[in-house]
C-alpha cells in the first residue's frame, strides 16, 4: 500500500500546489459541477492510446483522444481549449468544457497535463502506456507519422490555433523540444515514464503495454475480461491512413473557409 499523498493523490514529493477547480469555482461563485474523469492517461501518443481508448469504450468508459479533436465536427470548438490550456498548463481550467461526456481521457493533448488532471481528479486512475517495442521504436513511430503529419493549414483559423496548441503544449512542452533529435527524444520518453512512476502512488497507477491485452487492464480497473480479443488500432498502415484523413480534413476546412469545394489536386 502507498503512503498517503495529500496532494491531490500524488506523492508528496511533487513539485507544484494546486487548488482544485471546484475549489477555485467555489470561491468565484461559479458552478461547481462534480469532476467525471475516471481514468487518465498518462502516456505519449503512439504508445498504444488508440487501442487503449477502444478497449475503456469497450469496458464502458466513453474516452477522449486527439482524434476526437480532428475528426468530430461537435468537438472542433475544444481547440480553443487547449490552446488555453497550452498558455497555462499548470493553471486550473473547467475541465468539464472537454471532459464532461466522458469517463477517460488517453493520448494528446490531455496526457501534457497529467499531473494536473491526476491532481484535480483525485479519485481516478492513471495508465502509463508504454510502446510495447520501447522507447527507440516509439519514437520511430512517432517522428514518422503524427509528428509530420498532425500541423493543420495555417491558412483556415482552426488549423493556426491547433498547430500553436500542439507546439507550445506537445511538442515544445511535454516533449521539451527534443523531436528533431532522436536521442534527446528517447532520453525525455524515458524520463517521463520515470516522473509518472515516482509521482503516482502503486496503487493508483498502472504500466501498460497494449501486447499484455486485457487481464492487467482489467484486473486494475476491477472490470471482467470481456469475451473479444484485445482492440488492435493505429498499426503503422492504419496510421497512414490516419494521416491521409487529416490532409482531406485541413483541406476540407480550407474550403469551407474559402465558400469553395477542394479541386483537382488537392487529394
Amino acid at each position: 500500500m502507498s503512503p498517503a499523498c495529500p496532494d491531490g493523490g500524488l506523492r508528496s514529493g511533487a513539485p507544484r500546489v494546486y487548488l482544485h477547480p471546484a475549489e477555485e469555482r467555489t470561491a468565484a461563485g461559479q458552478d461547481t459541477r462534480a469532476l467525471t474523469l475516471d481514468i487518465i492517461g498518462a502516456g505519449f501518443g503512439r504508445t498504444g492510446t488508440s487501442s487503449l481508448r477502444a478497449a475503456l469504450e469497450a469496458l464502458g468508459y466513453p474516452c477522449y483522444h486527439m482524434s476526437d479533436l480532428l475528426f468530430r465536427p461537435e468537438r472542433k470548438p475544444d481547440v480553443a481549449f487547449w490552446h488555453e490550456v497550452a498558455e497555462a498548463p499548470d493553471a486550473a481550467h473547467d475541465w468539464d468544457r472537454v471532459f464532461g461526456h466522458v469517463r477517460a481521457t488517453v493520448d494528446f493533448p490531455g496526457c501534457a497535463v497529467w499531473r494536473r488532471l491526476a491532481h484535480d481528479h483525485p479519485a481516478a486512475k492513471v495508465i502509463l502506456t508504454l510502446h510495447p517495442g520501447g522507447a527507440g521504436a516509439w519514437y520511430d513511430s512517432c517522428r514518422k507519422t503524427i509528428y509530420v503529419g498532425t500541423g493543420l493549414d495555417a491558412a483556415t483559423a482552426f488549423g493556426r490555433t491547433f498547430n500553436a496548441m500542439m507546439d507550445r503544449l506537445v511538442w515544445n512542452g511535454l516533449l521539451q523540444g527534443t523531436m528533431e533529435d532522436r536521442s534527446a527524444a528517447i532520453a525525455r520518453y524515458e524520463a517521463h515514464a520515470a516522473e509518472v512512476r515516482d509521482t503516482v502512488p502503486a496503487d493508483r497507477l498502472l504500466v501498460f503495454a497494449a501486447d499484455q491485452g486485457w487481464d492487467p487492464l482489467c484486473a486494475f480497473l476491477g472490470q471482467p475480461v470481456p469475451d473479444l480479443p484485445f482492440p488492435k488500432a493505429n498499426d503503422r498502415e492504419a496510421m497512414s491512413r490516419t494521416m491521409d484523413r487529416v490532409k482531406r480534413f485541413a483541406l476540407r476546412n480550407k474550403a469551407a473557409q474559402s465558400g469553395t469545394e477542394p479541386g483537382e489536386g488537392q487529394t
